[in-house]
Parts: structure tokens; C-alpha cells; sequence
């Protein structure tokens, strides 16, 4: 019996491996769940089977381009004289207390920390769920004069916070990956401003580079980040009308600069306490909106300026000329892009079928035709198309190819963002472009504590949240028409859509 059913594994698992060796077997915009299940699997994005449960194994395909993705962050925030730290991980509760409302938005998401060894701990120790109260415990220590100020400080680090909803791969787990800045400034004004900043920050990286469409919210007074005065951040839409929340900023309560007496002495020798931001653009999440924004039914599409491999030169015969043409393209290629050389034993279509899904911008496929006119077949991922190229000109398309294609990607996906923002007038209304997978806009009462029952009445009716008002400077709206729930005069044009 033991025979058998260990037969029956073998069985089973080899038929996994030439199951995973095809293509996607659904249509993102028919399954969008399925489609993003079998691209984290047949990408080799993550492995799931780690047994803690909402904690997987990031694979070296998903690594590699979340590197480069930090790069672009670190590079930008430190040209904004953002200085790079790592505080430790572990958090003391009395820290979490010193800003009571604080406390009570992550005591729920906390992983505490009891004891060492065989010592039990006289007070817990928190896994760190976000750092403010990490990082303004040294603030107090390190700030003393106005001279200090703007004091711009930021990490990369993980976060770990007890998610109780259903977890899926990047969008939503139990450890995420992220930067988190923390900035200390003399007055309101010039937080504000570092408020604005984080949000350009956010339109250079995300939007410029990695191509993500979004809009930036000012959150609603009952959705505001924990112990935030005001808070901002930037929904990224995804094909099944949900939307999922990226770089988030927040001008912080004084009650934390009091709470860990985060002071600084003025110019006319008074003492004053600091006005805090801070700023979390979270990498694995938007890594999970780079691979749902630009995927397609055949797998991933990265940006060239993402992608781990950026040129793929697939050899469709073993033949010792296309061999010697693939090795020297290979060079060529190799003093502006990253390069492979696809030597394994599969089928050209096997070969072609894996960089697809694997996004690689470019695919040189070489044989012997290709060798005896002198060029070769260039297929783009970004557009689909295969074009045949002389070889003098190869090394000045693909280098002007380089520079269009996240344009492309870009483009394509601003078009299908902006086409899913409807008009609404009415509940009834709302909740047909929340079903067909679109972001209703409308008037509302208002985004102070008093809209919060028009708020749950939109949810009720909707199962949609209002995410909060679009705006390009702070205070600056788009008022119109009137509440899409009470009928009163429109304070706030918001948007409402479903979240992951």
C-alpha cells in the first residue's frame, strides 16, 4: 500500500511540474483571482508553503525586482536629504502607550514578544507594526536647537502586523516589506510641505518609473492612519475594480512630539515641541500593483527598468554559428542592459513561454534563417509584436526600445484607470459601477467626523468605502452638486471604491 501511494505522489507531482511549465490557464479579466494566483505561482514569484501562516518565501525573480524597486525609492528620498537608519525590531509596549490612540489603532495587529530563552520579559516586547514610537524615542535624544531642523530621516525594514482578513501574496500578509520615513519640522507649515514632497516623491517613483497609475486621497477623519492629525495616501485601482492603497504620508498629532518630548529650542530661545510626518511606501505591495497593473494573459510585463533580465537571446537551433551570433550579441547587449542567454534543453515554445511570463522586455530569437540573412527576430513583451531586424541595427532599437517601453506600459494603464472613474448621483447609481468594477465619483457632506454615517450607509449599500477626496495641494478640492447619501450640499468631491 505504502508502494502504491507513494507512486501515486510521484504521479501527481510530475504532473504538477508539467502543469506549471504552461501557460496561464485563465484570463485575467475573467478570474482575476485565479490569474494572480498562478502568476505569483508560475513566475515564481513567492512559495506559500512556509508553515507560519501569512508569511511566505519571497523567490529570487520577485527579490530582484523589488531591489531595484528600493533603489529608485533610497535614491530618491536621500537626494531629499533623507538620511538612512536601522532601528531595531523589537519595540517595548510602553512605548506604544506614550500616544494613546496610537495604541489602540495597532494593539489589535500586534505580535508580542514574551520571553528569552527560559526568561519571561517584566514588560512585552512588540514586533514592530510601524516605528514612530521607536524613532521618537531618539528624536527626544538627538534634537535640540531649531538648527536641527528639518531633521528627514528614513528605513527599509520589515513590518509585522496580525492580519486577520484573508491573505494573499504581496497585497496582503503578515509581514510586508517596506521604507518608512520619519521627519521632524519647526512648524505645521513646513510639515505640510513635507506632506506635498512625500506625494511628489510618490508620482516621481511610482508613477514615472514603475508606471502605476493612482490617485492621492485625503483620508476621511474616521479612515486616518492612527495618531495623525491628517492623512494622505495613494490608491492604485486593480483590473477587478478593487483598489489596493499605496504610499500613504501623515502629518502627525503634536500629542507624539509631547508624548516622547520631541522639543527644539527656537531662535528667540523658547522652547517648542516639533510637528512630525511620516511616510510608508510599503515595496511588496507595490510589487504586487506592477505585477497586477501590467500583467496580461501571458504572465508578467516589467518595466524595463525592473525587470532582472532585460534582454533574453533564445537560440531556436544548436548550431555552432547561431551559437557564436548568440555569444556575440550577448556582448554587445551587455554594456547597457542585463542579458541572458537561454541555454537550456526546452522547446523553443517552452523557451518563449517562460520569459513571457517572466516579463522580460525583450526576446532575440536566433536561427539559422536569421544567421544566413544577417538579422534577427525581436519580440517586445510591452506591445506583442515581433519585428525582424538587420543586425547593424539591432544595439540602436533595442536601446530606443529601452526608453519606450515603460512609456508604453505607462500609457496603457493610465488609459484603463481613468476610463473606470464614473460619475454617480445616487446610491443606486453607485453601486453599478462599484458591481461592473469601476471608482464612483460624487458629492458628499463631508470628510470630518460628521460624514461617518453617510460613510456606513455608502458601504451598507455598496460594500464600497469612500476613500477621500483627490486634491493637488492641500486644502485645494473640487466641490460640486450634492451628498450622494443625505442630499445636503456637497462639502467634498469623494471617491468610492472596494479595497483589498
Amino acid at each position: 500500500m505504502k508502494t502504491e501511494k507513494a507512486a501515486k505522489e510521484v504521479v501527481k507531482e510530475i504532473k504538477g511540474k508539467i502543469e506549471d511549465t504552461k501557460g496561464l490557464t485563465v484570463k485575467k479579466n475573467e478570474d482575476f483571482s485565479e490569474w494572480y494566483t498562478q502568476v505569483v505561482q508560475k513566475a515564481e514569484l513567492a512559495d506559500l508553503r512556509y508553515n507560519v501562516k501569512g508569511f511566505l518565501v519571497f523567490q529570487p525573480w520577485s527579490v530582484m525586482v523589488m531591489e531595484k524597486m528600493y533603489s529608485y525609492l533610497e535614491k530618491t528620498l536621500q537626494q531629499k536629504r533623507h538620511k538612512p537608519y536601522f532601528f531595531p525590531t523589537l519595540i517595548p509596549e510602553s512605548n506604544l502607550k506614550r500616544e494613546s490612540t496610537h495604541i489602540i489603532g495597532f494593539t489589535p495587529e500586534v505580535f508580542w514578544v514574551t520571553e528569552g530563552g527560559d526568561k519571561k520579559f517584566e514588560e512585552r516586547l512588540a514586533l514592530r507594526p510601524t516605528s514612530e514610537t521607536a524613532f521618537y524615542q531618539m528624536f527626544s535624544l538627538w534634537i535640540r536647537s531649531y538648527k536641527d531642523l528639518p531633521f528627514k530621516t528614513y528605513q527599509r525594514a520589515n513590518v509585522f502586523r496580525y492580519e486577520t482578513k484573508a491573505t494573499r501574496p504581496f497585497l496582503r500578509s503578515r509581514e510586508f516589506h517596506w521604507i518608512e520615513t520619519h521627519c521632524v519640522h519647526a512648524t505645521e507649515k513646513d510639515a505640510e510641505k513635507q506632506v506635498l514632497e512625500d506625494m511628489q516623491t510618490t508620482k516621481e517613483v511610482l508613477h514615472d518609473v514603475f508606471g502605476l497609475p493612482f490617485i492621492f486621497f485625503e483620508r476621511p477623519a474616521w479612515d486616518k492612519f492612527p495618531g495623525a492629525d491628517r492623512t494622505f495616501a495613494a490608491d492604485v485601482l486593480n483590473p477587478d475594480g478593487r483598489v489596493v492603497q499605496q504610499p500613504s504620508t501623515h502629518l502627525l498629532s503634536q500629542a507624539f512630539s509631547k508624548g516622547f518630548g520631541v522639543k527644539y529650542t527656537g531662535a528667540d530661545g523658547k522652547e517648542n515641541y516639533g510637528w512630525i510626518t511620516c511616510y510608508g511606501p510599503a515595496v511588496s505591495r507595490i510589487f504586487a500593483s506592477v505585477v497586477i497593473v501590467h500583467g496580461d494573459d501571458k504572465g508578467l510585463r516589467l518595466p524595463w527598468n525592473l525587470a532582472p533580465i532585460q534582454v533574453v537571446i533564445v537560440p531556436i537551433v544548436d548550431d555552432p554559428k547561431v551559437m557564436e551570433k548568440a555569444d556575440n550579441l550577448y556582448h554587445k547587449l551587455s554594456s547597457f542592459s542585463n542579458v541572458e542567454i537561454d541555454m537550456t534543453n526546452k522547446s523553443a515554445g517552452e523557451k518563449f513561454n517562460h520569459w513571457e511570463m517572466k516579463g522580460v522586455p525583450v526576446r532575440i530569437d536566433l536561427g539559422l534563417k536569421d544567421i544566413k540573412e544577417k538579422s534577427v527576430t525581436i519580440f517586445r513583451r510591452d506591445t506583442g509584436e515581433k519585428k525582424v531586424i538587420r543586425e547593424e541595427n539591432v544595439l540602436g532599437y533595442i536601446k530606443k526600445l529601452a526608453e519606450e517601453s515603460g512609456k508604453i506600459l505607462m500609457r496603457q494603464a493610465d488609459k484603463v484607470f481613468d476610463d473606470l472613474i464614473i460619475n454617480a448621483t445616487d446610491l443606486k447609481k453607485a453601486k453599478q459601477v462599484i458591481e461592473s468594477g469601476g471608482i464612483v465619483r460624487c458629492g458628499f457632506c463631508s470628510i470630518e467626523k460628521d460624514g461617518a454615517s453617510c460613510s456606513d450607509k455608502v458601504e451598507e449599500s455598496t460594500g464600497a468605502k469612500v476613500r477621500g477626496r483627490k486634491f493637488d495641494e492641500i486644502g485645494k478640492t473640487k466641490t460640486s452638486g450634492v451628498c450622494i447619501v443625505c442630499g445636503k450640499p456637497a462639502k467634498e468631491t469623494v471617491y468610492i471604491a472596494r479595497e483589498y
